[in-house]
């Protein structure tokens, strides 16, 4: 993606079933899991890097022993940071010939971090600042071991206003609305009731104070207060959770919106937001890592017990397209194949785009998250090569030679390493014009690789508002001076706004969106439509309505895919610039096909999968017709 785009969170959990002791005799360390976890982060360090956080749990530990660690970090290199912080920590209590004398139990007691359960999160901020309050895990504290909440997730809520408002009809005074603070104090509340509905229990059936907490702790019924919860939450979510006395769990959103796998053995129980992750940190197969099914909590039980229980009923499974496109890593095995042929299916529109030319076009992309989209595209040209050579010998057997047989098994297609990113642009300059020169030379490009008579295609994953492409991409591919320059996008047009954990909030930046509004504006329709869908728009922002429909649909309906993609080229051509340019789009029906079990694509289509999601669309066009700046969620 050449726009830059914050988005979803990464999370990653490791419960320890077994003793210390077991992990020191095997794996000859007691910090097995704490390896374990920074393998996990640093390989998801692609879903975050305005911050990351840590948190560990020692079970059954005595009264007056620190049980609860964590630690956050909003460095640069925020992974590195809390791993030097917890090694130095570790260290600072330990020499080498200590550690080799003491046992497993004898290290929990006296080190930090040392302990059966851990959580770790990476974090991309679409919400609120990049303050180290910002950063997960976050952590509801209280005396008593089982009322401690930890928790961190991979969330976006739909509906932050409402869960807010009933936190305080509940009686709390939370800090901040933000969908974090409310998630917690939501949970937290009903782990209170939890407590409080067993310490009654308990205490009726005669049983010492004393005692009472063990047996609180050991029949916490985590799936009802998941439940109660749960029950109005509206939007995406992976969330992980762990409970001071050492029961956690792995909640995943009804409509399977973002993403969650797991993996479990006799030794140890993982998760994390992304699959290959878990393979290559525990060296496991692929069908050993599944999926955690929508609307259900994976809960751990302090006794090692481990089992699925459905939270919320699911709905229609609307995983994220995008999460295929370009967010999770393209390690993924079924990821990998669906890229290829994002690439692939894009091989028709580019045929026609250079007429054909192939031996007088050179391909590429930008920027390394398109690269296997780009191999796609270049084996469905290489394929395309194959059926016309057998067409061409077929008509040409009477008359073929050896020279002219040779010139057309040279034909390849000409793929080169055209675009390079040198630098990031920051934010201190202000001055639009310096700022605009500085980002015309982000990328930097391969000279001697493009003749003038050559086409040049450069694959793009996605183009979102396209201000990198205009400032700064076509400028840099202009200077080598192609006769024409295509842009591909192995993404369909992105024409409404995503409300459930990636960056695109408000619709008015979406280049899609524009380039609907100058079509408007050009047939003289923009007053009449766009004053109706915002009238309408209106209601459903205003209304309770359980079921509501997407308005903002009908600022698209007149036009086609084409007459978007054209007007989107002429609004991204920089002035100036006599070199002819397209831009093309994947179909939707393009993408359907890649990804054929992966339907969550609102952002193309507008068909979200929350009542929630609807509203928010419609808010966000208010929002753009009233000029109000504000996200609408």
């Amino acid at each position: 993606m050449s726009d830059f785009l914050t988005h979803e969170c990464g999370i990653a959990m490791v419960r320890l079933l077994k003793p210390l002791d077991f992990y020191i005799e095997k794996y000859g360390t007691a910090f097995y899991g704490i390896n374990k976890m920074y393998l996990l982060m640093e390989k998801q360090h692609n879903r975050g890097q305005d911050g990351a956080g840590f948190a560990s749990i020692k079970l059954d530990m005595p009264p007056g022993k620190r049980y609860i660690s964590r630690y956050r970090s909003i460095n640069q290199q925020p992974i590195q940071d809390i791993f030097t912080k917890v090694n130095a920590s570790i260290s600072a209590r330990l020499s080498e010939e200590t550690l080799e004398k003491k046992d497993g139990n004898w290290l929990k007691n006296n080190l930090p971090y040392v302990g059966e359960l851990y959580l770790g999160h990476l974090r991309y901020g679409t919400y609120g600042g990049n303050s180290i309050e910002a950063c997960h895990p976050f952590l509801r504290q209280n005396n008593w071991m089982s009322r401690n909440l930890v928790l961190a997730g991979n969330f976006n809520m739909t509906n932050v206003d409402e869960l807010f408002n009933e936190l305080v009809r509940l009686g709390q005074h939370p800090k901040e609305k933000a969908d974090t603070v409310t998630i917690l104090e939501k949970i937290g509340h009903f782990l209170d009731e939890e407590n409080e509905h067993l310490y009654k229990k308990f205490k009726k059936q005669g049983h010492p104070k004393s005692e009472i907490s063990a047996l609180i702790a050991n029949d916490i019924n985590v799936s009802r207060i998941l439940k109660r919860s749960a029950k109005r939450w509206d939007g995406g979510y992976a969330m992980a959770g762990m409970f001071g006395h050492g029961d956690s769990f792995v909640l995943r959103d009804p409509s399977g919106i973002r993403p969650a796998f797991y993996y479990q053995d006799e030794e140890v129980v993982v998760v994390a937001s992304e699959r290959p992750v878990i393979q290559t940190a525990f060296n496991v197969s692929i069908d050993d890592v599944k999926e955690i099914p929508p609307g259900n909590a994976l809960i751990i039980k302090k006794n090692g017990n481990i089992k699925f229980k459905e939270i919320r009923a699911p709905y229609e499974k609307r995983s994220c397209s995008f999460e295929r496109i370009y967010f999770s890593r393209g390690s993924d095995a079924d990821i990998y194949q669906e890229r290829l042929a994002l690439g692939k299916n894009l091989v028709p529109q580019v045929l026609k785009a250079i007429d054909s030319d192939i031996e007088n076009t050179v391909f590429s992309f930008v920027p390394n998250t398109a690269e296997v989209a780009f191999y796609g595209l270049v084996k469905g040209i290489e394929n395309y090569l194959d059926d016309w050579r057998k067409d061409w010998i077929l008509k040409h057997q009477s008359d073929l030679t050896e020279e002219s047989l040779g010139r057309i098994m040279k034909i390849r297609p000409r793929a080169e390493k055209i675009a390079w990113k040198d630098i990031k642009l920051r934010t201190f300059i202000t001055e639009d014009s310096s700022r605009n020169d500085l980002v015309s030379h982000v990328y930097d490009v391969t000279y001697g690789t493009v003749k003038p008579t050559d086409n040049l295609v450069v694959l793009d994953d996605s183009i979102v508002r396209g201000t990198t492409l205009k400032q700064s991409i076509l400028n840099i591919l202009g200077r080598l001076n192609p006769k024409k320059i295509i842009v591909v996008s192995s993404a369909p047009q992105i024409r409404y706004p995503d409300c459930y954990g990636i960056d695109m909030a408000r619709i008015g930046s979406l280049i899609a969106f524009e380039a609907a509004e100058h079509l408007h504006r050009e047939r003289n329709t923009y007053d009449s439509v766009f004053q109706s869908v915002y009238k309408d728009a209106k209601k459903v922002v205003d209304s309770d309505a359980a079921e509501r429909i997407n308005h903002v649909k009908r600022i698209f309906d007149p036009f086609t895919a084409e007459e978007i993609s054209n007007k989107i080229t002429e609004l991204l051509i920089p002035k100036g610039m006599d070199i002819k340019v397209e831009i093309l789009f994947q179909k939707i029906d393009g993408l359907h096909h890649a990804c054929p079990n992966h339907s969550g694509d609102w952002y193309f289509t507008g068909n979200y999968p929350t009542q929630g999601g609807i509203r928010v669309v419609n808010k966000a066009f208010v929002y753009y017709m009233e000029g109000n700046a504000n996200r609408a969620y």
